[in-house]
């Protein structure tokens, strides 16, 4: 079980962008290799960020909307929203550090 929780379509204003922490998002889909490469990395992010980083995962097979809306064109993508404000985003796998490096401007 992942450390990230899911979000859908139907949560992504609620749960995203009326967040009162940052958030991680991580789009992702069963089939997608690299995304189940970075399932670790991603889960690492959610437990050692737990109150200050709120860390989800959105599978673009179930939820095209959202992906639709942002642009997501490949995946592993992340985004990282603060204040309901796309502040990054993140396109292929990346080492943990890059990806911790590039969350923690925005803590």
């Amino acid at each position: 079980m992942s450390q990230a929780a899911d979000v859908t379509d139907a949560q992504w204003d609620s749960v995203v962008l009326k967040s009162d922490v940052p958030v991680l998002v991580d789009f992702w889909a069963d089939w997608c290799a690299p995304c189940k490469a970075m399932g670790p990395y991603v889960d690492r992010l959610a437990s050692e960020y737990e109150g200050r980083l709120k860390v989800l995962k959105l599978n673009t097979q179930d939820n095209p909307d959202v992906p639709a809306n942002y642009g997501i064109m490949s995946i592993p993508t992340f985004l990282i929203v603060k204040n309901g404000e796309v502040e990054k985003v993140i396109v292929g796998s990346q080492p943990y550090d890059q990806l911790k490096a590039a969350v923690d401007p925005y803590l």
